[in-house]
C-alpha cells in the first residue's frame, strides 16, 4: 500500500492561504509500522475472529518507508506512475522459463545490485497474484483534500501554490527618468487585476480552458 500525503494545507475562510507543513512533519517509520500493525490486528480480532492468522504476521517487522518525494505536479506523477500504471514484473526481467521454474532479475536494495532468483511455477504465480487487486477493489482512493467532494478546496490550494511560485509584483512603481519606460510600467500594473474578493491580492492566470474542456481537467 502506498500513500501520498501533501506537505501542507489551505485554510478556510474569506481569505484562504496556504500553510506549509513543518520540515519534520514526516512520521518515524518504526512508529508507523507498529501502529499500522497493531490497528490491523485489532480490526481482525473485532471483525473477523473466525480467521486464523499466523502469529508470525504480528511478530515480523513490517516494511515502512517514509520519504519526501519532491514538489509540484511532476514529482507526484513520477511517484504515482511507478505503482499505478505498472505491472508486478516486466518481461525484460524474466531471464529463464521452463515447465518447472521461472528465473527473473531483481534489485537488492541493500547492495543496490541486480541479482537473479529462480522460483517454482506455482510460487511465482502466487507472488504475482499478490499484486492483482480483488474484484471491486479500487486501485486509487482519494481522501481529505483530494476527495471528489473537496474539489473547490483543491482548486484553491493549486491557486495559492501557483501564486507563491509566481514572481512578486510590487504595488508601487519607482519613478523612471524615461517617459516611455514609465508608461510601460504603468500599463503593466494596469494589467494586473486586483482580487475582487479581498481587494489586496492580484489575479494570476493559471491556464485557459478550451471549449472542449469547459469543466476543467
Amino acid at each position: 500500500m502506498h500513500c501520498l500525503v501533501t506537505g501542507g494545507g489551505a485554510s478556510l475562510g474569506a481569505t484562504p492561504c496556504w500553510h506549509p507543513a513543518r520540515p519534520t512533519y514526516l512520521a518515524p517509520e518504526g512508529a508507523i509500522a507498529k501502529l499500522v500493525r497493531g490497528k490491523l490486528k485489532a480490526w481482525f480480532a473485532a471483525k473477523r475472529p473466525d480467521l486464523i492468522i499466523p502469529v508470525s504476521a504480528w511478530t515480523t517487522p513490517w516494511v515502512v518507508r517514509i520519504t519526501a518525494w519532491g514538489e509540484g505536479e511532476d514529482a507526484v506523477l513520477r511517484y504515482l506512475a511507478r505503482y499505478v500504471f505498472r505491472i508486478a514484473i516486466t518481461n525484460a526481467r524474466i531471464v529463464g522459463l521452463d515447465e518447472r521454474a521461472v528465473s527473473f532479475r531483481y534489485k537488492h536494495r541493500q547492495s543496490n545490485r541486480w541479482r537473479t532468483c529462480t522460483l517454482e511455477g506455482a510460487e511465482f504465480m502466487r507472488r504475482f497474484l499478490q499484486h492483482v487487486l480483488p474484484k471491486g477493489l479500487h486501485k486509487v482512493r482519494y481522501f481529505g483534500l483530494w476527495h471528489p467532494s473537496k474539489r473547490s478546496h483543491a482548486s484553491n490550494a493549486r491557486l495559492l501554490l501557483h501564486m507563491q511560485r509566481a514572481p512578486h509584483i510590487s504595488s508601487t512603481c519607482a519613478p523612471s527618468i524615461h517617459a516611455q519606460s514609465a508608461g510601460t510600467d504603468q500599463a503593466h500594473l494596469a494589467d494586473q487585476r486586483l482580487c475582487p474578493r479581498c481587494g489586496r491580492g492580484h489575479l494570476v492566470l493559471v491556464r485557459t480552458l478550451l471549449p472542449k474542456l469547459a469543466q476543467g481537467p
